[in-house]
């Protein structure tokens, strides 16, 4: 908490102070709740047990008896209760509803309040802490992680999930960053660093010698971060490093992941295991972090140009080496185009609308590139659900999403003073600019409820004016704090300047929105957010530094119900409801009905195309559906038998749109398909800047070499336990007639045939894998892959063992299946030994091998015109917000597997998340 000679500092220097002293207190109009009734008392509740298991089907987490809001899925009760609930499993301490939850940490912050007598009285104190509580409990909005663990249970919590580290050029400060990052990751925070102020490998060291470079060191903070990212208690460690592009080492900078990522491919291909969690990929170095090059226009311009580019040296600024800046930038894109890394953030767009320039510049991110600010700070997140402020009608409700910024924006102002911080800088910083990163998540399923197209201009001017009317409002709640308790953020009056140009340029950047595809009311409360922003702020000044970003909102989507996450499109039109029994139930993404209705479909049409969308999982070739609207339900990936996709630059165009309303930036990878060229790289790159993006990160689909885990070989028996007359195996022949079982199946679009021959007791003895025509390679490879597997039955080896072993090898072809109790493979090794569990093992064994079991009412999902379907589509064509349910299954095929579960996780901005536990790589 801040001392009170810093509040009279603060006091002292705003141009406010006379205000200031005697400011009243904040008032709080209520607008969600009504004055003395509990919002809790709003909710139905009901009794569950949350229960996750892991990819071999061993329960990995199990409460029993918590108490759930009923509208809150299976997904969000299990991700929450295992995530979030605090005090050991089984004891009294620990916690069993969300009512404890959300109660420990809105009755926390309404008191922290109350001793700072924030509010102008009591009863603004309570409108607040109701209208808080109303919307984290009906899942309008979610703060970031550490709020959730921390909030309640420390005295000072620690509450921010995304710190930037400073490093200087020497020992003690570089030793320094690593014990700081080592302890950030302990504790599931993520963080990054600008290493450019590290001198290069090509510059000599005081007492004589050349210097390591940054490189170098990086090497040891990768290490660091891959030992401890299995000690937090919540994900594993997630970092940012970044150079400049003027810096000597630029060139090996860029290409470091490169030759590790060429190691770990010469060790698969000497027969180590290549997955995520092999020895191939872990003794190579800079796993562990997301890398970025930062450039100013000056490099751009020089690219476009085909222009030199000079280095310069660390010390003394002397010109070191000279390249075509366009040779870098394609050296940029190959990198990319082979491993992913490095990103790029755009130094000059970043710094042109920094707020306190005068105190010292931005020089890098947190991991997933969305905060940016001074070195040595931190930011607390939180986002808002934006399909939970659709109204009845299918509006977007303007006035109640402002209201639900202004009471996100003052809550998480209200954390600042009263958290912990990882170092005094940092702590310092924290109270003399107070930077926060309110977002939203769920913007693609709004565009696509809307019959917005994500890559339209009608959609991105929807998404701009969305985006303005959050920032706007946020800032515009931080100048009322400003006036009416403590008044500006220490830093303000060094920077009034500038932060009030910044203020104008978000403002006039409204003037770009085409208000003829937006509706009135939203444009019109985009410029009133920012009017009341710029006019109060140049009287009273600003709390805080910053405002908004676009965080991935990983675990925190995953307790919203969100379908989609930050400025995302929605991944697939199929989704997977998680059951409370256990198991899948495939739905129709619940948006499609509320898109075709306000697309004028019939409600008898939107029972048709849902329908087929449920029989075919695409909507191309679909009846009644016009050429015209199919652009509405593209998603980021193709469907498993369609031929759309929203194009790479239909995510940069968005990116373009919202960047000016956001006061940091935006965490979102592109994702390019597997074919997608260097060349094509470089020019995403390029209209990322020339559109006005702060940073970007490119993913080629594929990129990563990985293979299935490998199988120890099993010992020989030797020749001397022959002798000693150890008894040897017995092969069990099957009859010369006997029964069999031929199953079709599909992964991908990849068809085969698998044929089990059985014993005279109902038991397989035999398989016979059909997937190309004789004689080519992989016709060859299945066949003697059968017949090893033939052997291995005949001698008696346990189907569960094979099932053990074999389930889950990961390997090209991998996707969607037809098969609902295994609906997506990762091989065909992969699918053959799940579906064999589910012709001949029990329950329990199924269970274990990952089989999605079946529910009482799966069959009659399946069935087209079943009235359940018919049901849903009436509820949502009608209005109905229901929740969302369980993520697609899609994914990238060489996503890693989740460090806590081992489902295959899904990418959410520049990080991942896993849809079973909610574990992520990044922050949120």
């Amino acid at each position: 908490m801040q001392s009170a000679q810093s509040v009279e500092s603060v006091l002292g220097q705003s141009t406010g102070a006379a205000d200031a002293v005697t400011a009243p207190g904040l008032e709080f109009p209520r607008f969600f709740t009504r004055d003395g009734v509990d919002p809790f008392d709003a909710v139905e509740w009901e009794i569950r047990s949350a229960i996750i298991g892991n990819e071999k089907g061993h329960v990995v987490f199990e409460q029993r008896d918590v108490e759930m809001p009923k509208s809150w899925s299976q997904q969000a009760t299990n991700i929450v209760v295992s995530k979030y609930f605090r005090g050991t499993v089984g004891t009294p301490e620990r916690e069993r509803s969300v009512r404890q939850l959300i109660g420990r940490v809105v009755d926390t912050i309404t008191g922290w309040a109350r001793t700072q007598k924030y509010f102008a009285s009591e009863d603004d104190l309570q409108a607040f802490s109701d209208d808080l509580k109303h919307l984290l409990v009906f899942q309008k909005a979610a703060f970031n992680s550490p709020v959730w663990f921390n909030c309640g249970i420390e005295p000072h919590p620690q509450c921010s999930a995304c710190f930037i580290n400073a490093v200087q050029d020497t020992m003690e400060s570089i030793l320094t960053l690593a014990k700081t990052e080592g302890m950030l990751f302990k504790y599931g925070s993520g963080t990054g660093s600008n290493l450019s102020a590290i001198r290069s490998s090509e510059e000599l060291l005081a007492g004589g010698g050349t210097a390591s470079g940054p490189v170098s060191f990086m090497k040891g903070f990768d290490a660091f971060a891959g030992v401890i990212k299995s000690g937090g208690k919540t994900r594993r460690a997630a970092k940012m490093v970044i150079l400049n592009a003027d810096h000597p080492d630029v060139v090996e900078f860029i290409n470091c992941k490169v030759e590790e990522e060429k190691k770990a491919w010469a060790l698969i291909d000497a027969g180590y295991d290549g997955s995520f969690t092999g020895p191939a990929y872990a003794s190579v170095f800079f796993q562990n972090s997301n890398n970025s090059v930062r450039v100013t226009d000056d490099f751009m311009r020089a690219v476009l140009d085909d222009k030199d580019w000079t280095t310069h040296a660390v010390r003394d600024g002397s010109a070191m080496a000279t390249y075509k800046a366009r040779g870098l930038m394609h050296q940029i894109a190959e990198a990319t185009h082979i491993c992913g890394d490095p990103g790029m953030q755009f130094d000059t767009t970043v710094n042109d609308w920094h707020t306190c320039p005068n105190t010292a510049r931005i020089n890098a991110s947190n991991p997933c590139s969305e905060y940016m600010f001074l070195d040595d700070s931190a930011c607390n997140l939180a986002s808002i659900n934006l399909m939970k402020f659709v109204d009845e009608r299918g509006e977007f409700d303007v006035e109640a999403f402002r209201a639900a910024c202004r009471v996100l924006i003052t809550a998480q102002e209200i954390i600042v003073d009263n958290a912990s911080y990882p170092t005094k800088p940092i702590e310092r910083n924290s109270h003399a600019y107070r930077p926060l990163g309110l977002g939203y998540a769920n913007l693609g399923a709004l565009l696509m409820s809307r019959g917005l197209p994500y890559d339209s201009d009608g959609g991105r001017d929807m998404a701009a004016a969305i985006t303005a009317v959050m920032t706007g409002e946020a800032y515009a709640q931080s100048a009322r704090v400003a006036r009416d308790h403590g008044g500006p953020f220490e830093g303000y009056e060094k920077n009034r300047e500038p932060f009030l140009r910044v203020m104008r340029k978000h403002r006039n950047a409204i003037k770009a929105i085409d208000r003829t595809n937006v509706p009135k009311d939203l444009f019109d409360g985009a410029r009133a957010a920012w009017d009341d922003a710029v006019d109060i702020g140049e009287q009273h000044g600003f709390r805080n530094a910053q405002a908004t970003v676009l965080a991935p909102t990983g675990t925190i989507g995953f307790m919203m119900d969100c379908d989609t996450t930050g400025v995302e499109p929605d991944i697939a039109l199929v989704k997977y409801k998680k059951l409370v029994g256990g198991g899948l139930m495939k739905i129709v993404n619940g948006t499609v009905p509320m898109a075709l209705d306000k697309l004028g479909y019939s409600a008898q049409q939107i029972k048709e195309i849902v329908a087929y969308i449920d029989e075919h999982e695409t909507i191309e070739g679909a009846p009644h559906i016009t050429t015209d609207d199919l652009p509405v339900f593209d998603c980021a990936f193709k469907a498993l038998k369609g031929d759309r996709s929203i194009h790479y630059m239909g995510h940069i165009k968005m990116m373009g749109a919202v960047q000016p309303f956001i006061s940091g930036a935006i965490s979102k990878t592109v994702n390019v398909p597997k074919d997608a060229t260097v060349d094509e790289i470089q020019e995403a790159y390029v209209q990322s800047w020339r559109l006005g993006a702060k940073a970007v990160s490119i993913y080629r689909d594929g990129s990563k070499r990985t293979q299935p885990l490998n199988t120890s070989k099993d010992k020989q028996v030797s020749a001397e336990a022959v002798a000693a007359g150890v008894p040897q195996p017995v092969r069990r022949r099957l009859p010369d007639e006997r029964p069999s079982i031929t199953h079709r199946f599909d992964i991908a679009g990849h068809e085969g045939y698998i044929t089990v021959g059985l014993f005279e007791d109902g038991q397989p003895g035999e398989i016979f894998l059909v997937m190309a025509k004789e004689g080519s390679t992989i016709s060859g490879f299945a066949d003697a892959f059968a017949q090893a597997i033939s052997y291995a039955l005949q001698y008696g080896v346990p189907l569960q063992v094979l099932v053990d072993k074999f389930s889950h090898a990961r390997f090209e072809p991998s996707g969607m299946t037809r098969n609902p109790e295994v609906r997506f493979a990762k091989s065909i090794v992969d699918y053959v030994f799940r579906w064999m569990a589910t012709k001949f093992l029990s329950p329990e064994a199924r269970y274990r091998a990952g089989v999605n079991m079946p529910d009482p009412g799966a069959a009659a999902v399946e069935a087209p015109a079943n009235t359940a379907v018919a049901a849903t589509i009436a509820a949502a064509a009608a209005g109905s917000r229901g929740t969302a349910e369980f993520a697609s299954m899609q994914n990238q095929e060489d996503a890693p597997p989740c460090t806590t579960c081992g489902s295959i996780m899904v990418r959410s901005g520049a990080c991942y998340k896993c849809a079973n536990c909610g574990t992520t790589s990044g922050c949120g």
